[in-house]
């Protein structure tokens, strides 16, 4: 069997490398043309996916890397794993879907299976989607070809969960659809969960996001309350999970960062109102978890005791997520924005992210590089990402405040704070 996966990134490149221990070959499309060099050279261009297991999959002639969506003639099915942003007004950027859409179409076949894994709104594989395709091959979905969803299910980083042991949902626009794209999955996934529909699928990786914005930003409102009463939530949140039932711990931070769970939410806020249906707990989780970075800042002008004008603030951790280089909406950005507007100065360390790449997001800041992890020339640290290096270093000697956002350090500072 041969596979196409558009999109080599976070998602499409583990993936494609599952399919390949599964004996799988996999044919990796992507407009990025670094990208495929790369790969076609053995080597990985994200940190915890080891380049030894690219060059391995290469060198057996299983993986291979194209930007010619006109090879996809070759391969029994496409996975599109392409990014699915917000847009400046807050709703979704169906720009790379569509475009991959638009460009896939005229190689469609009779006989292919398509299924679209990038997070999106209830009804975008079968009526969006599907429209693209039909027009542009000529082609009826669901007779000539089969038209899935499978949700991303991806744990960067995680040695617990690797890709082939995430449960893997799916939905297909018709039962053999459906059928078809289970069998695909079944070659590399342990478990396959088929649901009814296309739509039930979209929409349950939309509630798992939901879910989890919603309590972080159930704790982080917490976190501000109960520090007014000066009671320490972390404590708090350490007594309540040992309810053996009945209670899930989440926990507060700086903000949120990845690529789901600030974005995704919005998709369905997006969708409710083409239906007049408001979605109140989506847009309160947002409105509270995008003002923990002004949280923190005022936490950290407390911890200068002084005005912020004029410190200089090293910032501890890039990356949204401990011990990965993905960096994708991390809240790190977000400080420095509110930092320098305030007049202060900011420097970062990042044992992960050694220089800081274009993003669309952020690109006032491309090309800065990390810096030493010392307090030497900074006013005060501020702990942004758990990294394993920050959990175990040594800041007992540091002179400078430590504003710690993840409550992770252990060997702590005189003057430290959380926030």
């Amino acid at each position: 069997m041969k596979i196409a996966i558009v999109g080599m990134g976070y998602v499409g490149l583990p993936l494609a490398l599952r399919f390949v221990r599964a004996g799988v070959s996999v044919l990796g499309v992507d407009v990025d043309a670094a990208k495929c060099t790369a790969l076609n050279s053995g080597c990985s261009y994200i940190k915890h996916v080891p380049s030894p297991a690219v060059a391995e999959a290469t060198a057996a002639k299983l993986l291979e890397a194209t930007t010619d969506f006109a090879r996809i003639s070759e391969v029994e099915a496409i996975l599109l794993c392409v990014p699915t942003p917000l847009n400046d007004e807050r709703g979704p950027d169906m720009s790379f879907v569509f475009g991959t859409g638009e460009s896939l179409a005229p190689h469609l076949r009779k006989g292919h299976l398509v299924v679209l894994e990038s997070t999106t709104y209830p009804g975008t594989t079968d009526t969006d989607l599907r429209a693209i395709l039909e027009r542009g091959s000529g082609l009826v979905a669901g007779r000539d070809f089969h038209l899935a969803f499978s949700p991303e299910r991806e744990d960067p980083g995680s040695t617990r969960w690797d890709v082939h042991r995430i449960p893997k949902i799916v939905g297909g626009l018709t039962p053999a659809c459906r059928d078809r794209a289970v069998a695909c999955y079944a070659k590399a996934i342990e478990c396959v969960v088929p649901v009814s529909s296309c739509r039930v699928a979209e929409a349950a990786k939309l509630l798992e996001n939901i879910f989890r914005s919603v309590n972080i930003a159930l704790v982080n409102e917490l976190k501000v309350v109960y520090t007014a009463m000066g009671i320490d939530v972390w404590e708090v949140i350490e007594a309540a999970k040992t309810k053996p039932f009945g209670f899930m711990p989440f926990y507060p931070g700086p903000g949120l960062g990845g690529h789901c769970i600030p974005i995704d939410p919005f998709y369905l806020t997006w969708k409710a109102r083409e239906f007049g249906q408001e979605t109140r707990f989506i847009e309160l989780a947002g409105e509270i978890n995008s003002a923990m970075p002004l949280y923190v800042v005022e936490r950290v002008v407390a911890a200068l005791g002084r005005p912020i004008q004029g410190a200089r603030i090293l910032l501890l951790g890039l990356a949204y997520k401990a011990d990965v280089d993905d960096d994708r909406e991390s809240p790190t950005y977000e400080l420095m924005r509110l930092f320098e507007e305030r007049g202060a100065q900011t420097a970062y360390h990042d044992p992960h992210v050694p220089v800081i790449r274009p993003v669309r997001e952020h690109p006032q800041y491309a090309g800065r590089r990390s810096t030493a992890l010392s307090p030497e020339g900074h006013d005060l640290a501020l702990l942004v990402t758990a990294h394993a290096e920050y959990r175990d270093f040594n800041f007992s000697g540091w002179p400078i405040p430590l504003v710690d956002t993840r409550n992770c350090v252990t060997r702590r500072p005189a003057k430290y704070f959380r926030a």
